[in-house]
């Protein structure tokens, strides 16, 4: 789960780059960069850190041109290094080209061994590179047949943004898996980011989805051109609406904030609780939990005071920085809690481990009942598509009954919302991928002695 933003067009790409990876800053929080292009020449400015942290005033007097592309990276391989940040830039036989990725290549193993037997030198861990060499080594004149002669040998989860010196391409796999919104802007550019809440915030126009499989190309002085590489086999993910993206986003024409209230309510019908209020985890949990209390009737309460200075505590890159954040970023007002049996809703659950400090702060203030319950199903599966949930076997609900998993967390009940009862609320209009509840890899197998968990890509 990264952020891209492509912007073509606009005399001030690079600002408004900036300000829709600001708007996508809960996507990853490890690196940001923009390059930018000016018919002439490539500029690119990545680093370690926040949006805010990366780029001052001074880099837009560097970062000039109509086109920019930017990333924000959450990382599922690789090294937290500058080096792995994005955007990737490289000089080849056409010139210069920079590349911004949110996905996951499952086939990165095998096609980074067939690079280096033709002799590539890697910099980095990402598969993004992999992208980068494959189109240099193409045999192909232009470089738009180098990109489809790329796609042709890469498979999984991806959003790419693609930058030559002039022109900006921009394609989602056939399965639109990641989600891509195409905007445009006020002074007639375009703008492509991951999600919607970057187009309000720069006053872009939504004009569509990028399709699955579909490649948009864009040129000076002209329309963008739509050309469908690959026959869709729509399967958005659904953790997109469970925990990714931002409430006030539409994900492939559905609202998040809608969806999640849904879930709750979904969730309050198929497992109820008797308590005497309704608590979220902040803020993923909040519009889950408000539809859970709505359904069951019950008093809600914004009981848990979140630090809002403190980043994502699952994004974050090893557990003890995890575990240290938790007890940072939230804190139990007890005035609402002493002496109550409380339900305590979260959009997931899967080491189990922040679950768990959750239920001590809430007895520790006084909750006579600590109920648990997780709006979305089992995790059971490791995810390949650019989420980076852990290995089989660190995932609690592969080793634990729900049961067990309430005397491990120290809560009195813990359930879980149905697989068919998120595919309810997301709509049954479509198929979603539901990977990590039902183990369907169907972007690439998963032999049983593989690790599936993802991180061989960013």
């Amino acid at each position: 789960m990264c952020a891209v933003v492509g912007v073509y067009g606009s005399e001030n790409a690079a600002k408004i780059a900036y300000y829709a990876l600001f708007a996508m800053q809960h996507r990853g929080q490890e690196s940001s960069g923009i390059s930018t292009a000016d018919g002439e020449k490539i500029t690119l400015i990545k680093d370690r850190g926040l949006v805010t942290e990366v780029f001052d005033e001074s880099a837009f007097e560097v970062l000039k041109g109509r086109c920019a592309i930017g990333h924000n990276r959450y990382s599922t391989a690789g090294k937290d290094s500058v080096l792995d940040a994005q955007p990737v830039f490289a000089r080849y036989l056409l010139g210069e080209i920079s590349v911004a990725h949110n996905g996951n290549l499952v086939n990165k193993d095998e096609v980074r061994r067939h690079l280096i037997e033709r002799g590539a030198i890697f910099q980095t861990e990402m598969d993004t590179e992999n992208i980068v060499h494959l189109i240099a080594k193409s045999d192909k004149d232009h470089l738009v047949d180098r990109i489809k002669d790329m796609l042709g040998k890469i498979e999984g989860a991806y959003c790419l943004v693609i930058q030559s010196r002039s022109k900006m391409f921009v394609i989602r796999d056939r399965f639109g898996i990641r989600p891509l919104s195409l905007g445009r802007l006020p002074d007639g550019g375009w703008i492509v980011a991951s999600e919607t809440c970057a187009l309000d915030l720069v006053d872009a126009t939504f004009v569509r989805d990028v399709r699955p499989g579909e490649m948009l190309i864009f040129e000076e002085g002209k329309e963008p051109v739509s050309e469908q590489i690959f026959e869709p086999d729509y399967r958005p993910c659904a953790f997109e609406y469970i925990y990714f993206a931002r409430p006030d986003s539409i994900i492939d024409g559905k609202n998040v904030y809608e969806t999640r209230v849904k879930m709750g309510r979904n969730l309050a019908k198929e497992q109820p609780a008797d308590v005497d209020l309704v608590l979220p985890v902040p803020d993923s949990g909040v519009a889950a939990a408000m539809g859970f209390a709505e359904g069951l009737g019950v008093r809600f309460e914004m009981g848990i005071v979140r630090n809002h200075y403190v980043g994502r505590t699952f994004i974050e890159p090893t557990q003890q920085i995890r575990d240290l954040k938790v007890k940072l970023k939230l804190s139990p007002i007890r005035y609402l809690i002493e002496g109550k049996r409380v339900a305590i809703v979260d959009d997931s659950l899967v080491r189990g481990t922040t679950s768990r400090q959750i239920v001590r702060m809430l007895r520790q203030a006084g909750a006579r009942e600590v109920h648990m319950r997780i709006a979305a199903p089992e995790i059971k599966f490791p995810c390949r598509y650019g989420i980076d949930t852990p290995t089989q076997a660190e995932l609690i609900s592969t080793r634990y009954t729900p049961e067990e998993i309430a005397g491990y967390i120290g809560a009195n009940s813990v359930r879980f919302l149905s697989i068919d009862g998120l595919t309810d609320a997301l709509g049954r209009d479509r198929n979603y991928s539901l990977v990590s509840f039902d183990g369907n890899y169907f972007a690439g197998g998963c032999a049983e002695s593989t690790d599936c968990s993802g991180r061989s890509g960013v």
